[in-house]
């Protein structure tokens, strides 16, 4: 397993949203280490992209965006559900790749603890709320450092290798408004995964 690197985030969020496919993303958590394969994700491009938190400019929901790579951006969603993305390209710049769903493969009993309840491992983290959930993550996380010594990080291995070489579908994202870049194809998945949120 191979820790990413500084270099790898400085890239924009269309690249690392294809590249972080495969990759895992791993919680050294309280009550121990979590740790998804990601199977889906979406890119968001700030001043370019109506669909972004950070197209009109920096907020104080959205400074964390705006900052320097290789951290967490953590948001609230439909009055109940934290969503988190990877912070990407030089700083200013406003890109972040959201972590849609992952393939458990790590302290699986703590994310069903995490989720509350008795849940199918296909349904812990498919789909963005439920993989922030599962992996204990909340505002308090917004800004985590996903590299060296932090509790958050990605990291690649021999399987994230053929899942890259296998086939990746890139689709219009989820869940946004028509007008809102509902039609931008910045989403990326393994089709017919069964932890994806939505089969294609």
């Amino acid at each position: 397993m191979r820790r990413l690197t500084k270099s790898f985030y400085e890239r924009d969020a269309l690249t690392n949203a294809r590249d972080l496919i495969g990759c895992l993303f791993v919680h050294r958590h309280p009550a121990g280490t979590v740790a998804v394969r990601l199977v889906e994700t979406e890119a968001y491009r700030g001043r370019e992209d109506p669909g972004s938190h950070g197209f009109r400019g920096v907020t104080p929901r959205t400074e964390t965006m705006y900052g320097p790579p290789a951290r967490l951006y953590v948001y609230f969603t439909y009055g109940m559900h934290w969503c988190v993305n990877v912070v990407c390209a030089p700083e200013g710049r406003c890109e972040a790749v959201l972590l849609r769903a992952g393939e458990p493969v790590e302290g699986i009993e703590i994310m069903r603890a995490n989720r509350g309840g008795v849940i199918k491992d296909r349904l812990l983290c498919s789909g963005p709320a439920r993989l922030a959930q599962a992996m204990g993550i909340s505002k308090p996380h917004d800004g985590s450092s996903l590299l060296r010594g932090g509790a958050f990080f990605c990291a690649e291995d021999d399987e994230t290798a053929a899942m890259r070489e296998g086939e990746i579908s890139q689709t219009e994202r989820i869940g946004l408004a028509e007008g809102r870049g509902h039609d931008i194809p910045w989403r990326f998945v393994v089709p017919g995964h069964p932890h994806a949120s939505r089969p294609r």
